[in-house]
């Protein structure tokens, strides 16, 4: 009998192809929580980092009546420090943050040296299908009732987390911006 965790890394390795990740553990600071793991590829899809988390969705929150979250990041880049950074937040913001669509979340630093930006927006994962992002990671017997949803996060500068708060995620995303270039100028 599969356990959770092995169901969800099963659908990632369909999703890949049989890509061998990279697990980048990050400790728990949450009592009677395991630690997130981030499952980092290279190249995947091309010349894109994806990173996903494992862990978030082992917490609770009050908004997760249908599932809970596992966050999806793919950047051009090769410095992992975008797959820390996602993989910290989703650590210590589980329980309180609920990494809903247009969530805007501020790292409060640089995130990398290669980049001014200091911060991400929560939307659906544009490497993946949306079928792909809906997970049933149940143990045989309660099929359905333990479901992943896949919530892509996506680098941006300060002023545009400002802009998203003012005008909207809608708005935001319908601006001329590369989401997966992380040296890109702000889109506003």
């Amino acid at each position: 009998m599969a356990s959770r965790v092995e169901n969800y890394l099963a659908h990632l390795d369909r999703l890949s192809g049989g890509v061998e990740p990279r697990f980048l553990p990050v400790t728990s600071t949450k009592e009677g929580l395991k630690g997130v793991t981030i499952i980092a590829y290279r190249d995947l899809p091309a010349d894109l980092a994806t990173a996903l988390t494992y862990g978030l969705s082992l917490a609770a929150h009050p908004h997760w009546k249908f599932g809970s979250p596992e966050l999806c990041l793919s950047v051009r880049s090769e410095d992992d420090r975008w797959a820390w950074a996602v993989g910290h937040l989703a650590e210590s913001l589980r329980g309180s943050c609920p990494f809903s669509y247009g969530n805007t979340i501020d790292f409060g630093e640089r995130i990398s040296p290669e980049s001014e930006m200091t911060a991400f927006v929560v939307f659906a994962p544009a490497v993946l299908d949306s079928a792909d992002c809906r997970i049933d990671v149940s143990v045989p017997g309660h099929e359905g009732h333990d479901i992943i949803h896949l919530a892509g996060m996506y680098p941006i500068h300060q002023a545009e987390r400002q802009y998203i708060g003012e005008h909207g995620l809608e708005s935001f995303w319908k601006l001329d911006w590369d989401p997966y270039d992380v040296s890109r100028s702000p889109a506003i």
